[in-house]
């Protein structure tokens, strides 16, 4: 999948802003893709030809291509960073506009509490934030399979139902 096609999905799951751009987002899923080898364990580069973003794999001697789960890893680490910097945005507003509300000659004017803006996106990027920790937790749960498990589970000539234990409530 190319660069240019996750910046734009990231766009529209954000409902086209008029103060985002797709180049811009495209921008910093390249500057990013470094941390997305480090959150799951890959090798992801980013084709300089196609832009696509892609790895090699050394047992089957192929190039993959990114896919689905390692995508939505990388929008969720893009939703982090945008409510990160709706955040900083409110929070420096905040520290020079300490007015809230104006009233005069029977009009009023009532400004947008900044502190609760930023209390509102602070708890947002803490939501996407164990969003995305549950994505690599997942990821890396579903990708990386035990290569051996040692032990003997079972007891010779003992029939399998007289392991099982039950709890039982007891009223």
């Amino acid at each position: 999948m190319k660069v240019q096609d996750i910046a734009q999905e990231i766009y529209m799951e954000l409902a086209e802003p008029s103060s985002l751009t797709i180049p811009a987002i495209a921008f910093w899923v390249r500057s990013n893709v470094g941390a997305l080898n480090n959150y799951l364990d890959t090798n992801f580069k980013i084709n300089d030809s196609t832009l696509e973003i892609e790895q090699y794999d050394t047992t089957s001697k192929t190039t993959i291509q990114i896919g689905r789960q390692e995508k939505a890893v990388m929008k969720k680490m893009y939703m982090v960073h945008h409510y990160s910097l709706k955040l900083r945005e409110t929070l420096g507003a905040a520290s020079s506009d300490p007015t809230i509300e104006v009233s005069s000659d029977g009009a009023r004017v009532r400004k947008i509490n900044r502190n609760e803006l930023s209390k509102t996106y602070a708890q947002i990027k803490k939501e996407e934030y164990a969003e995305l920790q549950d994505l690599i937790n997942g990821y890396k749960s579903w990708i990386f399979n035990p290569v051996q498990v040692a032990g003997d589970d079972t007891v010779e000539g003992a029939p399998a139902y007289t392991r099982l234990r039950y709890n039982r409530l007891r009223y």
